[in-house]
């Protein structure tokens, strides 16, 4: 029983990792809205992300699997981020719902 405790804690921390990784790029979209970018400022917002989530994710696969890579954390990432997307799709309906009338 405690393998099993110890995979569901790495599966959440997977998926909380997804979810943070969604939200850190809806930042950076709600940025690029308010202030306009070129394109080539846009790709390199877009590379400094991916490094930067690459790493963060290499780093939460050392601490929680030792390195090693387990389909449940890709699994987790996956999860975590259509979970993200799914709310902040939810919540993008109600806020519209609310100002409708403003």
């Amino acid at each position: 029983m405690p393998e099993i405790r110890g995979e569901l804690l790495i599966f959440l921390v997977a998926v909380i990792t997804g979810i943070l990784l969604r939200l850190a790029y809806q930042g950076i979209i709600c940025f690029r809205q308010i202030v306009k970018h070129s394109l080539l400022a846009m790709g390199g917002e877009d590379i400094i992300f991916w490094i930067g989530s690459a790493v963060y994710v290499f780093v939460q696969i050392y601490y929680t699997s030792d390195g090693g890579i387990r389909w449940y954390f890709i699994l987790g990432l996956v999860f975590g981020a259509i979970f993200s997307s799914v709310v902040l799709r939810k919540l993008k309906k109600v806020r519209k719902k609310i100002y409708a009338d403003y």
